[in-house]
């Protein structure tokens, strides 16, 4: 770390429990995030002024003028622009010192089970549930951390599923791939803007956290927002031993 990166970072090293070696690791890694709407905009964000050396957004939509009520990592001249290259542009301007790769593409779960072998942690901050159980089945493979947010309305939910430990849950234990859940989705059910900005901002600090190893991740909880009540709840979750996806990976390894 040279010394132009110990003063844009400084707030950082100032904190006893993070220091420079903290500040390396981010510098070091490498961060898939999936969508660069309303989560991944904070998301992003966050990981390029924190430091994340390498960060790989994507996402196949362009920018619409009803993004820009919630999805701050897009100006309104981006409209039109591919989100990906949009956000990258705007990440860019944030922190010229990181990598930015922005893949303008609706990735399927092949594609997506390569891009998750490439990363050091991945932010699903997509707003499907294809998307969703897909990212989830390439982050069991690969064994990556997988952080997974969602937001509609007023209601948003986050939660870490890191299949490098032995007892952790994935995304399909919670959450069946075949069960019968409605689709809901902003464009017909609307969502509170600063919703997504918290729900967002809270993937980037569990990945930060696990990135630079530091303090206690969120693994093997939910935790869920209100936000017309400004209320947390938490709900432990446990692997399910007859999961489809990370019972037989397990049962393979």
């Amino acid at each position: 770390m040279d010394d132009p990166q110990r003063l844009r970072y400084s707030r950082h090293l100032l904190l006893n429990e993070f220091g420079e070696d903290a500040q390396e690791r981010l510098l070091a890694s490498h961060a898939l995030v999936v969508g660069a709407g309303g989560l991944g905009s904070p998301a992003l964000l966050y990981l390029a002024s924190s430091g994340v050396g390498r960060i790989t957004v994507c996402d196949g939509d362009r920018v619409d003028l009803t993004n820009l009520q919630r999805q701050i990592v897009h100006r309104n001249d981006a409209i039109g622009r591919p989100k990906a290259a949009s956000a990258a542009s705007t990440l860019a301007g944030v922190n010229p010192e990181i990598r930015v790769e922005a893949l303008d593409e609706r990735a399927g779960p092949e594609r997506l089970a390569v891009l998750a072998r490439g990363a050091d942690v991945v932010l699903d901050c997509s707003d499907n549930f294809a998307t969703r159980h897909a990212l989830n089945r390439a982050c069991v493979a690969a064994r990556r951390p997988l952080v997974s947010g969602a937001a509609i309305r007023f209601d948003g939910q986050v939660a870490v599923f890191d299949l490098r430990l032995e007892d952790a849950p994935c995304y399909h234990c919670l959450f069946a791939e075949d069960a019968q859940a409605p689709e809901e989705r902003c464009a017909t059910m609307g969502v509170f803007a600063p919703l997504v900005g918290i729900i967002g901002t809270f993937q980037a600090l569990e990945a930060l956290k696990l990135l630079a190893g530091i303090g206690e991740s969120l693994s093997g909880r939910l935790l869920l927002f209100d936000a017309l009540a400004s209320r947390w709840h938490e709900v432990r979750l446990a692997r399910d031993p007859h999961c489809r996806v990370c019972g037989m990976a397990r049962a393979a390894a």
